[in-house]
């Protein structure tokens, strides 16, 4: 849960959507959050923490390790 907790305080630094979070076909999808916006840092630290930004640009941000529904 740690890693969870940590890929979202650094996504919070990026926008705060009302509803951020769409959980489907074990892959949780973080919503709003632009990735031209977050640093390359944080783009590899949440890498490191199971998040990627998917290559479909209305997908956002991905983890298949928090998303299983």
């Amino acid at each position: 849960m740690d890693d969870l907790i940590k890929a979202l305080q650094i996504l919070r630094k990026y926008g705060n959507p009302k509803y951020p979070t769409h959980c489907e076909h074990d892959t949780l999808y973080i919503w709003e959050i632009e990735p031209s916006d977050v640093s390359d840092e944080d783009i590899k630290e949440l890498e490191k923490l199971g998040f990627f930004f998917s290559d479909d640009s209305d997908d956002g941000i991905i983890s298949f390790k928090f998303g299983s529904c």
